[in-house]
Order: structure tokens, then C-alpha cells, then sequence
């Protein structure tokens, strides 16, 4: 009888050891499950922000590209991306129906300050990982009062700060006109530049205009801001508007000394190409990701490797479309955090992982630029490089800035 109770008692405590196991090597919220990680995506693929639309598509085929080589962890990858328009009331409705309808693991690379600024909120309150943010707000970088939202790119305010960390170096009597949007992307450029320029500010910035992203152009305030008699131009917008007061400025024959673009708007193929290559010329920004149209990535192992995936699984993807190289590391970035959270499928650890990133040589990133997050670091990205257009491509020049 003893030896009989003995083994039942064994065999009752082998039953729930193999359990437990079982839990602790699998465990999913919704979204995710033995076969399958459903990811929720949003962006402008219409509307005045259109030409990120690209972002949206390039990785859908990189995950095509993941599922067709076994998925992750022997997963594959339900991407579900949707149009907002740039319009944070239509985010607002297209959040709700990944988060409460499709039950997505997650939303990834939402596009835009203004449509991410409209789900903040509604993220957090729903514990629901916001992650890799394509804004540079530096709102996504705060882990104790958003813990489930990370941003991926350098914050604006970094990027402001080094363009005026330059100017102060080449031009410190500069007189400064600024474009910017009118939302917390524009003010945030804003705010690191005149922060970078220090008490300098008020002397050498002697002109500011702003627009709202529905207005149709931005003719009338490039005019203003001529009239001013600056001759540096400090350029925050958005690809439409960028492409239009690139243009605009050499229509009026005005020819600054000095042309700063915020990076979001850099891209040879949406905005310089619509604007003229030769109107251009000379244009001053920064880059953390490899220029596709840069030949000095020709041979280079990384670059030819994007260069494949885009004729296989994106071959309508403009090939000197920055935005196509953007969407391509995010979606590296996400495929880590993946393949780090293991069989653990829940949102919490998901953020765990993406608060456990150090990947120091990421493919088309430049050299010395790396992702690295922790629980108190929700910035991925935070080193730059400054680059000058030739008419073909950007140039780059000096040292990296950032962290």
C-alpha cells in the first residue's frame, strides 16, 4: 500500500511539475497563439501625409519575407494594416477596431505625431504596446508615465538641437526664419532648435510662420518669411509641404545661405525628387539610416541585401525612397523583440523585451549607430549624422551628435 501511494504521489507530482512547465513555456494574450502573431498597423495611405504610405507597405513585405523563411519561432505574422488619412479622429476609430475587434497583440509603427498623440492615452489605459512610433515626439520616450509606448526614431528636440549646434559653428550671426507644422511634431523641432541656439535665440531667429496640415499649400508663408531678410531657413514639414517650399523658395529667387530639413522629410524619391534636385542643392539634414541612393552603399553587404528583399517581395517600392529603408528597420527591430519574448506572448513581456534591446550593428543603419533601449531608455535610436544634398544624393559630413 505504502509503495502504491508513493507512486501515485509521484506520478501526481510529475503530472503537475509537467504542468507548470507547460504554462511557464507558453503563455499569450490576445493576438497571439501557437501558429500565429497578429500585429496592427496605421497609416496615412491617403491624405496630405500620403507619401508615408510607403512605410505600411514595406513592412507587410518584410513580413511576407519572415513567414516565407518559417515565421518566428515558428510563428507567423497576421499583419493587418489600416488607413487613418493623417486624421487623429480616424486613428482614433481604426486603434478601436485593431485593439477591441481584430484583438491584435499590439500596434506597430502608427504613423505621425498627431494621430499617435490621439491613441496616447487610449493605449496605455488598455495596456496594449504603442511601439516603434514613426515620430519623434519625445513624448514616446516616457516609460513612467507610458509605459506601453516606445518611439524608435531620434527625438526631434535632439535633431533641432544639432542643427543649431552647427549653425552656431559656421553661421553665428545668422539671421533664422522657420517654417513649422502647427502640432507638437512642428513645436518639438522647434523647441530643440531654439534650445540648441541657447541665449542666442532671440537675436538670430527673426522670423517664424506656421501651418495647419490641411492647408493646401505653404506659398504665403515662404513669401513672409523672404521678406524677413533671413538668410538661413530652418524647414519642419511634412513631405507635401517640404516638396513645396523647396520648390517655392527657388521660384522666388530667394537663395538662403544656409537650408536645414528635418529628416522626416528627406527623402531624394517623395520630396526632392517632386520638388527639383536642382532646387536642392545644398540642403542641409541629418541621417541615421543608409541613403538608398548614396553610392557609397553600392557594395555594401546590408544595402544589397535591402536591395533583394525590395525586387522580391516589394518590387512596386521606389528604390531611392528613404521611407522604404525606414519601414524595412522597424520591422527588423519588431522581429527581435519577437524572437526575445520567446513563447511568453504577453503584451507585458513584449515591452519587457522592447525595453531589453542592444543591437549594435543593425543592418541600414550607419556605422556607429545603434538601437539600444532599457526600462528607463524608451529612445531606440538617439545618434545622427549631418548631411549636405549634391543634387544626387546626401553627402555626409562631421561627427555623430547624440547620445
Amino acid at each position: 500500500m505504502y509503495l502504491k501511494r508513493t507512486s501515485i504521489t509521484l506520478a501526481g507530482l510529475a503530472a503537475l511539475c509537467f504542468s507548470q512547465a507547460t504554462l511557464a513555456q507558453k503563455k499569450y494574450d490576445p493576438g497571439a497563439d501557437d501558429k500565429e502573431i497578429k500585429i496592427g498597423n496605421i497609416v496615412p495611405y491617403s491624405g496630405p501625409a500620403s507619401a508615408y504610405g510607403t512605410i505600411g507597405k514595406v513592412i507587410g513585405a518584410y513580413f511576407d519575407k519572415v513567414n516565407a523563411e518559417g515565421g518566428i519561432n515558428g510563428r507567423k505574422i497576421k499583419y493587418i494594416t489600416l488607413d487613418d488619412g493623417y486624421n487623429p479622429a480616424k486613428t482614433v476609430e481604426q486603434a478601436r477596431k485593431l485593439v477591441e475587434q481584430e484583438e491584435v497583440l499590439l500596434l506597430f509603427t502608427t504613423v505621425g505625431t498627431p494621430p499617435n498623440s490621439a491613441i496616447h492615452k487610449y493605449m496605455n489605459q488598455k495596456k496594449v504596446p504603442q511601439l516603434f512610433v514613426a515620430s519623434g515626439a519625445s513624448k514616446w520616450g516616457d516609460p513612467k508615465g507610458f509605459p506601453w509606448t516606445m518611439g524608435w526614431q531620434p527625438p526631434y528636440t535632439v535633431e533641432g538641437k544639432t542643427y543649431a549646434t552647427h549653425l552656431l559653428e559656421t553661421m553665428p550671426k545668422a539671421r533664422v526664419a522657420i517654417l513649422y507644422q502647427n502640432d507638437d511634431y512642428g513645436k518639438d523641432y522647434l523647441k530643440g532648435f531654439l534650445e540648441g541656439l541657447g541665449d542666442r535665440a532671440k537675436a538670430i531667429v527673426v522670423a517664424q510662420a506656421s501651418y495647419e496640415v490641411t492647408d493646401p499649400t505653404v506659398d504665403s508663408q515662404i513669401l513672409t518669411l523672404k521678406d524677413s531678410g533671413a538668410n538661413v531657413f530652418f524647414n519642419i514639414t511634412t513631405p507635401k509641404f517640404a516638396a513645396q517650399a523647396i520648390k517655392k523658395i527657388a521660384e522666388v529667387g530667394w537663395k538662403p545661405e544656409a537650408h536645414y530639413l528635418n529628416t522626416v522629410s528627406s527623402s531624394v524619391g517623395s520630396v526632392l525628387k517632386p520638388a527639383g534636385l536642382e532646387n536642392a542643392v545644398g540642403l542641409i539634414s541629418v541621417q541615421y539610416l543608409k541613403e538608398p541612393s548614396d553610392p557609397a552603399w553600392t557594395n555594401d553587404p546590408d544595402y544589397k541585401a535591402w536591395l533583394a528583399f525590395m525586387h522580391q517581395y516589394y518590387p512596386a517600392g521606389e528604390l531611392t525612397n528613404l521611407f522604404n529603408v525606414t519601414g524595412y528597420t522597424h520591422a527588423q527591430t519588431l522581429v527581435q523583440v519577437l524572437k526575445q519574448a520567446g513563447d511568453n506572448l504577453t503584451r507585458e513581456n513584449v515591452m519587457k523585451q522592447a525595453a531589453n534591446l542592444n543591437m549594435p550593428s543593425m543592418p541600414m543603419l550607419l556605422p556607429g549607430v545603434d538601437v539600444k533601449t532599457s526600462a528607463d531608455d524608451f529612445y531606440p535610436v538617439e545618434r545622427m549624422q549631418l548631411a549636405r544634398f549634391d543634387g544626387k544624393t546626401w553627402v555626409r559630413f562631421g561627427k555623430l551628435y547624440g547620445r
